[in-house]
């Protein structure tokens, strides 16, 4: 896969946002170019001609921006990120994701980090001694065949669960994201027991992947049927 990188100066890096009370997104594009993300419509808004995955601008003063901006704003949760993976690969090399949880740390705002990636267990430093942080990772089905399918670029869910269960040992609030439900999601329930406090499940909303379903032949489980039933099966966590 093509990757255009771009270092930007951002004009602003904490939003206010619909889901909790501010959102920050360190980057604008995703690598892991998920088939069905519904941050595609960023591309509308940002003017972007590459394909989703294949571009990456990289908020380089998104920290120097936050220093400002956190003395002028009313205290409350930050949500790390709503249109990107904070952890994609390039936050290795960046690292402007941790640079804001300094900061968001230091001044004792509650933060809820939301990604796919192991990558995040780097700032476990930051994260544990944090006032009020807490993590989740995105876990869409049990089988790793399918998340090649859907996810192909993003980190395998063995390596996702795993890094739940290191949070939640440390002693760090976590969540699981079954969001969207993806074929075979019902064998999480037993894969994610005992590592995360709560979980949050949601339908596929939007029609990008559905090609993949028909490929597949999953189609299936875009239906009614297959939700309520996944959902009961997941119900015990």
């Amino acid at each position: 896969m093509n990757l255009v990188v771009k270092e930007i100066q951002a004009k602003s890096i904490l939003s206010v946002s619909k889901v909790y009370p501010y959102v920050i997104n360190p980057y604008i594009g995703c690598q892991h170019g998920c088939s069905y993300c519904y941050a595609r419509f960023m591309k509308r808004v940002t003017g972007h001609k590459e394909p989703w995955g294949e571009f990456v601008d990289v908020k380089i003063n998104a920290a120097s921006l936050l220093e400002r901006e956190i003395q002028k704003k009313k205290r409350g949760r930050v949500w790390v990120s709503g249109v990107c993976d904070p952890y994609q690969p390039l936050e290795a090399t960046y690292t402007v994701t941790r640079q804001c949880l300094e900061i968001l740390a230091h001044q004792n705002w509650p933060v809820i980090i939301q990604t796919r990636s192991p990558l995040v267990l780097r700032d476990l430093d930051i994260i544990k001694d944090a006032e009020d942080f807490e993590v989740g990772l995105s876990v869409t089905t049990a089988d790793d065949g399918i998340r090649r399918l859907f996810e192909p670029h993003a980190p395998p869910i063995n390596d996702r669960i795993e890094a739940l269960d290191e949070l939640h040992k440390a002693g760090i609030r976590t969540y699981a994201m079954i969001a969207p439900v993806l074929p075979r999601a019902e064998g999480l329930a037993d894969l994610l027991k005992g590592k995360i406090d709560y979980v949050l499940i949601d339908r596929m909303n939007y029609h990008y992947a559905d090609w993949v379903y028909r490929k597949y032949g999953l189609e299936d489980a875009l239906t009614d049927d297959f939700f309520y039933l996944t959902t009961q099966k997941l119900a015990s966590l």
